[in-house]
């Protein structure tokens, strides 16, 4: 396939050395009934250009027609089927899922049982599949397309095929629906990103160094070649013909989806969840945004019968619940584990009212009018601000926040900027909130920014929502003082009177993973920060935050 742009490749590792999975059985074909199930494995799926891959195929035993099929497509290992998978701290509990889960795919027990097939694919390049690992782009998406069509053409199969999982197994699925492959009936991608550069790898052009190597060395395992992500990242800073390979077509998908986010997934799949659906051209599209951890919230018995629902509606024509769902379901977080659950008909909610509320370097409050010219700074490396505002009444913070800043830097030709939104409760004390799918000290919301990457896209901008076009360096001159915008990620957050939104900036990751704990996590260790930043507010320099407030309202869905 040509391309425009170098892909950097390397080497497969062998499979059969992967660290943490279980034995790589031979890619011999194997039938076999157990658990209810008729288990296919090893089955070749022929590509276009030839190439074959291996998929694993559950169905329900004695069903010999009309069985539609749940896909499940990522490169972690069709072979690596455990209910222990997940950390302890992730929240799953192991009797919600049989010992034949895929990592982050449908239970093909609990599927089986309801009369769907479940099908874990290895794609190629990955595992004992055939040819070279495409990480996303045009090349993984057809593989995808062939696989969906191969497996409605089983004499068994009713030629609907759904796609449903967590992260990989949801961004996928954003890359193929767009091709339209005439079986692929409904889709459920369960928090994946949909913009590689501004999720994924460069969070507001800062790379992010921990979460990115990780996952790029977990698709090293081939027996052809894989590509390099980490490699490849850190070759193209800026977006380029690169990154534009990995670009989605969101607004090609018009297969009904059910879309699910989660508030907790701060640095990785929250913005880009939510951005798919409302892009998506789907006559029929749900969006659920929670606050708990993600893949316990994607096993719950509580989710899986909403998953049910919704296959049952649009792969076997069953109508039930989901004629009564709303469009938009939010969660609105107290703390970690307390919230309330509700219906809306949009994101952001129709009646959002954004408010802006200025920074005051000299008392570090934000009031509801500029003060006047303030300047405060901080050492670069590891020092903070905070800026805080003390509800008198109840107020609700739902849907998109920025953070406009007049900075300067002293030592450097740029800035790296790391904001947090928190809460305060009564006693001043940091309310933890549900994080990156372990913690439960986590913050409101994030945002980052370099400086030097301010420039942001005017058409797609809004005050509340700066798209920052990250094509272009302005490195800063001593004495110079500019605006930036900082995006900060979506949140849902209920404060009550004598509790305190704060703003916290600084020169490094507010939040940490813990010492030695070798968790997914997003980190940046590579800023341009030394010397001091200086922020500027009131006056010339009117620093302020938006927040989106909601009109108070029954709160029950």
């Amino acid at each position: 396939m040509a391309v425009r742009y170098p892909v950097i490749m390397r080497p497969g590792v062998d499979p059969h050395t992967a660290p943490n999975k279980p034995p790589l059985p031979p890619p011999n074909h194997d039938l076999r009934t157990e658990r209810g199930l008729l288990i296919e494995r090893n089955c070749r799926i022929p590509l276009r250009d030839g190439v074959e891959i291996l998929a694993d195929i559950y169905r329900p035993e004695g069903a010999m027609r009309g069985v539609p099929v749940l896909l499940a497509w990522g490169p972690y290992g069709k072979h690596a089927l455990t209910n222990k998978v997940f950390w302890p701290r992730s929240g799953v509990d192991p009797g919600w899922l049989s010992d034949l889960t895929a990592f982050e795919a449908p239970d093909a027990v609990f599927w089986g049982a309801k009369g769907f097939a479940v099908a874990v694919v290895d794609p190629r390049g990955a595992w004992l599949s055939g040819g070279d690992f495409h990480h996303n782009g045009i090349q993984e998406a057809e593989d995808c397309a062939d696989a969906i069509e191969w497996l409605a053409g089983r004499a068994w199969c009713s030629g609907r095929v759904g796609m449903t999982g967590v992260s990989y197994l949801a961004a996928i699925q954003y890359l193929v629906a767009p091709l339209r492959p005439p079986a692929l009936a409904a889709i459920n991608p369960w928090e994946g990103f949909s913009d590689w550069y501004r999720e994924f790898a460069y969070h507001g052009g800062i790379p992010e160094t921990n979460f990115v190597p990780r996952a790029s060395d977990n698709i090293r395992f081939s027996l052809g070649r894989t590509e390099d992500t980490w490699a490849n990242v850190q070759a193209h800073p800026l977006i380029d013909d690169y990154w534009q390979s990995k670009a989605l077509d969101l607004e090609g998908i018009v297969q009904p989806a059910y879309v699910v986010a989660s508030w907790s997934d701060q640095g990785l799949h929250l913005r880009g969840t939510i951005e798919a659906w409302k892009r998506m051209s789907s006559a029929q599209k749900w969006l659920d945004v929670h606050g708990q951890k993600k893949w316990a919230h994607y096993y719950m018995p509580e989710s899986r019968e909403r998953q049910l629902a919704f296959f049952d509606q649009f792969l076997r024509d069953r109508t039930g619940a989901i004629a009564a769902w709303p469009p938009v379901r939010l969660e609105v977080r107290e703390r970690h584990g307390v919230q309330v659950e509700r219906a809306e008909t949009a994101f952001p909610p129709a009646d959002t009212r954004y408010a802006k509320l200025f920074l005051d370097a000299a008392s570090g409050a934000m009031l509801e009018a500029p003060a006047a010219d303030a300047v405060t700074s901080y050492a670069a490396c590891e020092g903070r601000v905070v800026f805080d505002l003390r509800f008198d009444a109840k107020t609700e913070i739902t849907g998109h926040a920025a953070l406009h800043l007049w900075v300067e830097a002293e030592g450097s030709d740029d800035i790296d900027l790391f904001v947090a939104l928190q809460k305060l409760d009564a006693a001043g004390e940091v309310v933890g909130f549900t994080f990156y799918a372990f913690f439960e000290n986590g913050p409101v919301a994030l945002g980052w920014q370099r400086v030097s990457h301010r420039a942001t896209v005017p058409e797609a901008s809004t005050p509340e929502r700066p798209l920052h076009a990250h094509d272009r360096e302005e490195r800063l001159v001593a004495g110079q003082c500019v605006p930036v915008a900082i995006e900060l990620w979506p949140s849902s957050t209920r404060f009550a009177a004598g509790e305190t939104l704060r703003v916290v900036i600084a020169g490094a990751d507010i939040y940490r993973k813990e010492e030695g704990a070798m968790l997914p996590f997003p980190l940046h260790e590579a800023t341009r920060n030394r010397g001091r930043h200086i922020i500027r507010t009131g006056g010339a320099h009117p620093s302020h935050l938006i927040v989106p407030i909601i009109p108070e309202r029954d709160q029950q869905a």
